[in-house]
């Protein structure tokens, strides 16, 4: 466990991060210190090459309900310093939407408005039956932040993220996987340790080269075929120089069993 935070847990093990949010009396509502302190580690994850996987996950039956209203009510800032305070939400989530290691998100219970594009922010986003999404800033007479206008669009189609906006309505976890929010749905007393699985399993994924095309997929929406033809040539390129592609290579041409095989990994997680 490091030292100096309050309102998360952060931890790292065998190349594995844990940023548990840990306000669960105000069900890991987003103020000021904890976005501060999701930064923080963040940065740290970043720069630290011993991690190669984060796990996103709340405390208290609770993934995060969103910014603390609170808080957010507490003084006056006025337009100016309200418009400061969200871009500099961006700093990090940035650094966290745009980081190249692979991200999983544990939800159980609610994951509202910020909660929600927190969730958004992974690559992976395990859920209990009992998780709830809900964009639901026009339930305050606000529009969406911490990056909903680019993430929900991208991952559930214009015209559902339109609908999911513009009604604030509560998505459960099943539908929340038809619309390719959630990749798996586990119990509650199995969502924690089915999304350690996943990040043991993603240990053995060749962390560099899916950064770089985690780097390429944040940009396709927003460039040309022949900006991200060049993107490609240019990550290939290096990739194809990295001592973990020859070793993957030398691997399959002895025959070897190569070790970023996903089933294979999932039937040795489960003892098979």
């Amino acid at each position: 466990m490091t030292a100096g935070f309050e309102a998360i847990e952060y931890s790292s093990r065998d190349g594995i991060a844990v940023v548990r949010l840990n306000r669960p009396a105000q069900r890991n509502a987003l103020d000021l210190t904890m976005r501060g302190e999701i930064g923080r580690a963040v940065e740290a994850i970043r720069d630290d090459a011993s991690i190669r996987v984060l796990l996103l996950i709340g405390s208290g039956g609770s993934f995060c309900a969103g910014g603390d209203l609170k808080a957010l009510t507490e003084r006056e800032r006025g337009a100016l310093a309200n418009r400061d305070r969200i871009r500099r939400l961006h700093l990090w989530f940035s650094e966290l939407l745009n980081l190249e290691k692979p991200v999983v998100a544990a939800v159980d219970g609610p994951a509202f408005g910020a909660g929600l594009n927190l969730a958004l922010a992974a690559d992976f986003v395990l859920a209990s039956p009992r998780a709830r999404f809900c964009a639901v800033f026009a339930r305050i007479g606000l529009v969406p932040d911490l990056g909903g206008f680019f993430l929900l669009p991208r991952i559930v189609g214009l015209q559902k993220a339109r609908e999911l906006i513009f009604t604030a309505r509560v998505v459960g976890a099943e539908e929340a996987q038809r619309l390719g929010i959630v990749t798996e749905i586990h119990s509650e007393e199995t969502l924690e340790p089915a999304a350690m699985a996943w990040c043991r399993r993603l240990l053995e994924a060749p962390t560099g080269t899916i950064g770089m095309a985690k780097n390429i997929l944040n940009q396709s929406f927003n460039l040309d075929q022949r900006a991200l033809a060049e993107l490609e040539a240019y990550a290939q390129a290096v990739a194809m120089e990295t001592a973990d592609h020859r070793t993957r290579v030398g691997d399959f041409l002895a025959k070897k069993p190569l070790r970023y095989d996903w089933e294979a990994l999932g039937r040795a997680e489960d003892g098979q």
